[in-house]
């Protein structure tokens, strides 16, 4: 009998080497360059900074992950903002968790 799982766990993805300067020029490009490009190197140093000291890439990973879904999604957010819907009757999430307490 072999000790081994019978499943294998799911790596997360790796980021092409040059990922960060591909996405980096992108933002650049986008017209939400202004607040973007401070956005993504300030989670950029936080994320290189706990990577020397934890000697792990998974938080420069997750921080291009979660920009290049960003800039895929941008699209739709903008479509879903110019369709005029109207969103001034949310509930507060703050409010609902204070609710719980």
């Amino acid at each position: 009998m072999s000790a081994q799982p019978d499943h294998a766990p799911v790596t997360p993805y790796a980021p092409a080497p040059g990922a960060p300067a591909e996405l980096l020029a992108r933002l650049r490009a986008d017209r939400r360059a202004a607040q973007w490009v401070p956005a993504f190197e300030q989670e950029w140093a936080v994320a290189l900074e706990e990577s020397r000291g934890t000697c792990s890439l998974a938080g420069l990973y997750e921080v291009v992950r979660d920009w290049q879904g960003r800039l895929a999604h941008a699209p739709e957010v903008d479509a879903f903002v110019a369709s005029g819907y109207d969103d001034s009757e949310f509930t507060d999430m703050a409010e609902l968790r204070g609710r719980r307490r």
